[in-house]
């Protein structure tokens, strides 16, 4: 009776434990995947994920729905990293079209995680928030200084956000 015991808790511990890591994976999964969709509140710059990583996940969604990716690079600490966010959140249409035609992907860039390694391979960045542009490959199309898209009075210009997104929206087949 021991031993069935023993047996007993020894299954019901690897049942419990290979549950566990399913969920963590799970979890992370969720984590990329909530990274690149779209909600009524902007994704947060993060200095524990892995660019790379992300980007991948990025291909993979941008082949399947036909989009291209954006890379919004920035931080928790940039002013104008949040004013772009809150540009979107105020502005349904914008978000709509951002999210209709392209897998965002933010990139942190702080003292904590400078993703150097990851940068390196896109052009030098001026200052932030910065855009970038990839087809669904991970093609570079396009490096964006957002400072073009301001309007002169402490944020972002809507209609000039909006014509960038048109212009690098991927172009739909007829």
């Amino acid at each position: 009776m021991k031993a069935v015991c023993s047996m007993f808790c020894v299954v019901i511990f690897l049942l419990f434990t290979a549950n566990s890591s399913f969920s963590q994976d799970k979890s992370a999964n969720d984590i990329k995947i909530a990274q690149i969709k779209h909600s009524e509140s902007r994704v947060k710059f993060d200095p524990s994920r892995n660019p790379a990583k992300d980007l991948k996940t990025a291909i993979s969604e941008a082949k399947k729905q036909g989009k291209n990716i954006l890379l919004d690079v920035g931080g928790e600490w940039c002013i104008w990293c949040h004013r772009l966010d809150k540009l979107f959140e105020d502005n349904k249409d914008l978000a709509d079209f951002e999210h209709e035609n392209f897998v965002v992907v933010k990139v942190n860039y702080s003292k904590e995680n400078k993703n150097e390694k990851f940068l390196k391979a896109y052009p030098k960045v001026d200052g932030y928030p910065h855009l970038f542009v990839l087809d669904s490959n991970g093609k570079l199309l396009r490096s964006q200084n957002t400072g073009d898209l301001e309007n002169g009075q402490g944020g972002h210009d809507k209609d000039k956000v909006m014509t960038f997104l048109r212009e690098w929206a991927p172009k739909k087949k007829s």
